[in-house]
């Protein structure tokens, strides 16, 4: 169900949200509140056992769905034109798992500011994620003031002949509003806005975070083979709104190209821009994002037996 936009607190100079319980679509919970398959796919990090098994307390909440929780805050701060010409722009630093309560933070911004520290964090002060919020051309967002250092190619398996300026594989789509309105009733959106499923003050429903991400993120073979062998995960998401908002029943390009690939003790990593543009041409909305492929999870880093 829809709410309506309420005037969030203020608390040591950031507008505070709600309590919410962000759920994992995947989890034998949801599955059986929902009346979802009896059984998670499996070899994915929102899979209990699987993730169990790579360190994790049990199957994650995705990254995008954390998302969701800020709109009502960014409308706040920057009045609806954040989803005209607003960012996003958030590293997770800790994950969680189905329906552990967390709260969203958005800096309050002071006359003339265009950019504020944004976060979020668990009930018990668990930082989950951690950034910057914007509207306009800003400053170097939270993730565009990272150092995007290559890794030696001969460091890496699972991408192994990836390299920066790579393109993703083009594709079209264009969201059915009464597909989006079934799903947002039965996913339990954590911070559904009426726009999204009614009218909104652009015309037709918008697009939500959550979703713009799986729009206009990568394919399955834009990498290489060997990630389908590995599990990955969400590391970092920035959305920058540059005509938006995202409307449903409009058809859009989507088009991206890689940045940077490396790898860390545990991970091979990927960042990369991508972007929907319209019949125009003009970018509607674009994505940074990282993605990690846990070394544990793949065949390429199995011992010799």
């Amino acid at each position: 169900m829809t709410t309506e936009l309420t005037k969030p607190t203020v608390v040591d100079g950031f507008y505070v949200g709600p309590v919410r319980a962000p759920r994992n679509r995947a989890s034998a919970a949801f599955r059986a509140q929902t009346g979802g398959p009896a059984a998670a796919a499996a070899r994915s990090i929102h899979d209990d056992e699987t993730a169990q098994a790579l360190g994790f307390r049990g199957g994650t909440v995705a990254g995008s769905i954390h998302l969701d929780q800020f709109p009502p805050l960014l409308v706040t701060a920057f009045t609806q034109r954040w989803f005209e010409a607003g960012s996003i722009s958030l590293q997770f630093k800790n994950a969680t798992v189905d329906a552990e309560e967390v709260v969203a933070f958005v800096g309050v911004p002071e006359a003339g500011t265009r950019q504020v520290p944004a976060r979020m964090e668990r009930t018990d002060g668990l930082l989950v994620a951690e950034g910057t919020a914007g509207l306009d051309e800003v400053e170097p967002t939270h993730l565009h003031a990272i150092d995007l250092r290559q890794s030696p190619p001969e460091e890496l398996r699972i991408l192994a002949g990836l390299r920066p300026g790579a393109r993703l594989a083009p594709r079209t789509f264009t969201v059915d509003p009464e597909a989006q309105r079934e799903r947002i009733e039965q996913s339990a959106m954590t911070e559904p806005l009426p726009w999204y499923t009614g009218p909104s003050p652009w015309g037709p429903p918008i697009v939500p975070p959550s979703s713009i991400v799986q729009l206009i993120r990568n394919g399955r073979d834009d990498f290489g083979p060997n990630i389908a062998d590995a599990v990955g995960l969400f590391s970092a998401i920035e959305l920058r709104f540059g005509a938006g908002p995202l409307r449903c029943g409009t058809t859009y390009q989507v088009s991206g190209e890689v940045v940077a690939v490396g790898a860390s003790p545990k991970t091979e990593y990927v960042w990369y821009d991508s972007r929907a543009t319209d019949d125009a041409g003009a970018v509607v909305v674009s994505m940074r994002m990282q993605l990690r492929w846990m070394k544990a999870s793949s065949p390429l880093y199995q011992p010799a037996t």
